[in-house]
Parts: structure tokens; sequence; C-alpha cells
């Protein structure tokens, strides 16, 4: 984590950061590690740890508070009905994770102006990044991922991503030793078939063959060659490329 810290200058003397608790292990992870990176860093920040109560059916957040409290963390927890609005936009059967955690950005967003946080601190690690890679590739028909530092389009807020070299494997390791009060996910944790999941299994099965193939393909993000891809936007200006054709539609000659 303070590898991914210093490459990418996520924090900053001065910063607050908002550390974005969703109660799984990710989250209670990047918290532990923050917390003792402050401690020791020379750069002074300071951290406060936000979870969102988004009206889930059986949610009991009590034990994520009783640790933040037993830390001694500054945290606030804050409670918007976002279930509601997720189960009543999305059809049977399509999954939730998009609007859910598009609601989700929104109210962090807006909170961290109000907690004057100069960045947002998200626990996604290295296999969240493979697995957006592949899925954008399969799905979106693009190469993108999920980047260690990202100013928003409006530029009110910063993201940052500081387990982004952390393993998944490493991290349940860590939540194990140190017995984080994991919540569950009611919403899209009780969804079948999420393709999230799928690509993860691929994954898994992939490296029985290929032992390091999560070690490459982050490496992968890191070493992009754009002369050897086909974007012609990185070869021409974006205003004198003739409109993209619609699939299987007819390609007009350019006179």
């Amino acid at each position: 984590m303070g590898r991914c810290i210093r490459d990418f200058d996520l924090i900053a003397a001065g910063d607050r950061v908002m550390v974005c608790m969703s109660g799984g292990k990710d989250s209670y992870a990047m918290l532990h590690l923050l917390e003792r990176a402050r401690r020791r860093s020379p750069v002074p920040f300071s951290l406060i740890a936000v979870h969102l109560d988004q009206g889930h059916p059986g949610y009991d957040g009590a034990p994520l508070r009783e640790w933040l409290e037993a830390g001694g963390f500054d945290y606030r927890i804050v409670s918007e009905d976002t279930y509601s609005i997720v189960t009543d936009r999305v059809e049977e059967g399509k999954t939730y994770c998009s609007l859910c955690s598009r609601l989700r950005r929104g109210i962090l967003y807006n909170l961290a102006e109000e907690l004057d946080c100069q960045k947002i601190a998200l626990g996604h690690h290295r296999d969240d990044a493979i697995e957006t890679l592949m899925l954008n590739m399969m799905f979106a028909g693009s190469i993108g991922s999920m980047p260690p530092k990202l100013v928003t389009k409006d530029g009110r807020n910063t993201v940052i991503r500081p387990l982004m070299y952390a393993a998944e494997k490493d991290i349940a390791t860590l939540a194990d030793e140190k017995a984080f009060p994991i919540l569950p996910c009611n919403l899209c944790g009780s969804q079948d078939n999420l393709w999230r999941q799928n690509v993860k299994q691929m994954l898994t099965e992939l490296e029985e063959k290929i032992p390091k193939v999560r070690e490459s393909m982050l490496a992968a993000l890191g070493n992009v060659r754009p002369s050897h891809l086909m974007d012609l936007k990185l070869t021409k200006e974006e205003s004198d490329l003739p409109p993209p054709a619609r699939p299987g539609a007819r390609q007009l000659p350019i006179l």
C-alpha cells in the first residue's frame, strides 16, 4: 500500500482522507493499514471513516460502529434509503450493482465536501482492477479499469485506491487474522450469476495453468503501448475522425 501511495501521489501533507467503509474485508483492511501508515508517516494527514447505511433488509451496523469506537477512529455513519430506489427501478433478474454504486457514489461525493475531505479512499484492490478490465473488454468494447487516482469530471473530488497493488487473497488473510466484523451485503450479494463472480472464477481456473497470471495482468495495466492498439484518437485529432459506423452498417468511402 505504501508503494502505491508513493507511486501515484495519493496523499499529500495536510490531506483529510475520507475512508469509505462498506463493512467488507477490503475497507476494513484499508482503514487499518492507512491508520498504521498515518502514525508512521513523516507527512501529516488525517482520516475519517464514513459508512453508508443504505436501508438493506436485516442491516445491522452495530459491529462496525463498535469496532470503530474501540479503535478510536473519527467516523460518521449516514443513513440513506437507496435500497428502495434500486429495487424499485431495476427490473427483476437484472443486477443492482450499477445503480446502487452510482447512488452511493453521489452521496459520498457530496459528503466529502461537507466534511472538507480532499481525498476519498475506496477499498478496490488488484483483483477488482483486473476483473474490471476483463468486463470492459467483454461487454463494453473498451480497454479500461480502475485507476489508483482519479479526479472526477467536475473537479470536485479526488478518488484514491491505496490497495491497488494488493492481492485479494492477502487482504482476506489479514481480515481473518484481525477478525474484522464483516457486514454482509443483502442486496448485490444475494444475486446469482453476477458476471464479476464468473470472471473471478475464470481467473482462478486460469491461474491453475498460469500461476502468476494475475500479477502479469496487473503489470500490463501499468505497461500500456498505445502505438500497438487500434484507437484512432491516439494518432489523430478526434475532430478529424468520421463518425463511428454502427455495428453492421455499411461503411461509405471517405472522399
